[in-house]
């Protein structure tokens, strides 16, 4: 994905313009999430900054000390959302400024040298896993192992010098952990593709001029057709809804909460399909309008 200088502007307030610029990540260094960020920001001089999980992206993006920008996953096109990071965005201080599309492919990585017969387990982040258990069904003695990271994984096999252990990962982690590439796009369904989300707190937030997609949640009255009417009236303004996504509200049993994308097209503003539904919804959030990512 290619941005624009305007775009990105509305990323680094001007205390960073022309300065490193630290994004924080899910991850270590030569995870996807890193892929992701340098294909986002492609001009830019960048620092990425690791946190464990989602919850200390978070965290540490809110508290403004060690990062400027952070850089989410939110759903891939075999695993679905992750409604865990849904919540996240609900819960956060936070706002969308822009999103990347970026195609997914998983290598089994090992020490230069190493024969697949050699190894004994191979390591990974679950979800990579679940991805390539076919290509693992041809090699049954290796045991698999659900680590915390891809990029993680990679690491630990290099310096734990391990030649008994390969780890899923991508080939940014194999250049930096000098590790080979034992064997290339292992994932089983090719059309692997993730969606991340581009955020910053809400106080240094602002909207590209260039803006046409917005994500939002709320809730409807708990009627018929209630969802239907908020629809109904999106597609009068002619807007192209991209996502929809229900979510069960905590204590409300079968009551939903609902994430929207849309893009709008031709001269109509955003802001009039936001108030248009505004009076027919409850707990209306504007998680974030910006510009509309290019799918790879």
């Amino acid at each position: 994905m290619s941005t624009t200088s305007d775009d990105q502007s509305t990323l680094a307030p001007e205390a960073i313009v022309g300065k490193k610029l630290r994004v924080g990540i899910q991850g270590y260094s030569g995870a996807f999430h890193e892929i992701a960020t340098r294909q986002f920001f492609p001009d830019r001089e960048l620092e990425i900054i690791a946190a464990h999980t989602f919850e200390d992206l978070m965290e540490d993006l809110l508290e403004g000390a060690k990062m400027d920008v952070g850089l989410m996953a939110i759903e891939n096109t075999l695993a679905g959302s992750l409604m865990s990071n849904y919540r996240l965005l609900l819960d956060s201080e936070v706002k969308i400024v822009g999103e990347v599309f970026l195609r997914i492919e998983q290598n089994l990585l090992t020490l230069p040298g190493v024969k697949i017969e050699e190894l004994e387990e191979v390591h990974s982040h679950p979800v990579a896993i679940a991805q390539c258990r076919k290509f693992f069904k041809q090699y049954p003695h290796i045991q698999l192992v659900e680590t915390v990271d891809t990029a993680l994984s990679a690491r630990e096999v290099k310096e734990n010098n391990w030649r008994k252990v390969g780890a899923i990962a991508s080939n940014l982690a194999a250049e930096l952990y000098d590790l080979e590439v034992l064997a290339a796009g292992i994932e089983t369904n090719k059309q692997n593709h993730t969606r991340f989300l581009v955020l910053r707190t809400e106080e240094q937030a602002t909207t590209a001029t260039s803006a046409n997609k917005v994500s939002l949640s709320f809730t409807v009255d708990h009627t018929a057709g209630s969802l239907y009417k908020v629809l109904a009236v999106l597609s009068a303004y002619n807007v192209n809804l991209t996502k929809i996504q229900s979510a069960p509200i905590i204590g409300k049993p079968w009551e939903y909460l609902f994430f929207v994308d849309f893009v709008v097209d031709g001269a109509m503003s955003w802001e009039q399909a936001i108030e248009a539904i505004r009076p027919i919804t409850h707990e209306l959030h504007v998680l974030g309008a910006y510009p509309q990512g290019v799918k790879d």
